[in-house]
């Protein structure tokens, strides 16, 4: 059975109260909330990596891009893909064809 406290103790925004009871978000189709561990690594990304991948032959394009392939491959291996150009990473929702 899913631990519903447990799984909102992820999302910051949910801790907060509207109307003195715990918020309840349903508009999912327009804007999902972020848990806190992908809150994390965007924070890490604008402060550590923040450049174009695959277009730049300078220091911070590398590690972007570096991050970028090992992002992919961290996905290949949650969906058990069995290569990693089988994952397309796009500017919503990775795409995977298996």
């Amino acid at each position: 059975m899913l631990d519903l406290k447990n799984i909102r103790k992820d999302f910051p925004i949910l801790s907060r109260k509207v109307n003195g009871k715990p918020l309840v978000y349903f508009d999912n189709a327009a804007t999902s909330q972020t848990p806190q561990q992908v809150i994390d690594v965007i924070v890490d990304y604008y402060s550590n990596y923040n450049a174009n991948i695959h277009r730049g032959v300078h220091t911070l394009s590398q590690e972007a891009t570096d991050k970028y392939e090992a992002a992919g491959n961290t996905i290949q291996q949650h969906f058990n893909a069995k290569h990693a150009y089988e994952i397309i990473l796009t500017s919503g929702l990775p795409k995977v064809s298996i």
